[in-house]
């Protein structure tokens, strides 16, 4: 895929994905959480490191994900994140919200 094909995120959006993502999935490292998003995405978002990690950082600080350590597929020791009943809350509220936030887009598109 061409660079310039890549996705910007919106504010906040990296959130939504990530806490979508665990919800979905359950448990996972940075890296697997940060490559789901990009294969459901057609590689067209590109999540880096430099990205993933302060996010989980916020995310675990607002108390919507937990961690522990673990040992990944290939041996590795790694940080495992879960989604907890606050994530679940605030997942549902950042749904309805980009719902809203799309159909105001698509409404103002339409009327172009």
């Amino acid at each position: 895929m061409n660079p310039a094909d890549r996705i910007e995120f919106l504010q906040g959006t990296l959130d939504l994905l990530v806490l979508q993502t665990l919800a979905s999935l359950g448990a996972l490292h940075g890296f697997g959480i940060a490559r789901r998003i990009e294969q459901v995405s057609g590689d067209t978002v590109l999540v880096n490191q430099g990205t993933i990690y302060p996010a989980l950082v916020r995310l675990e600080e607002q108390g919507w994900i937990s961690s522990e350590w673990g040992v990944s597929e290939n041996n590795r020791r790694a940080r495992f994140y879960s989604i907890t009943a606050a994530g679940r809350k605030q997942l549902k509220g950042e749904i309805a919200n980009w719902q809203r936030v799309a159909a105001l887009v698509n409404a103002v598109l339409a009327g172009a």
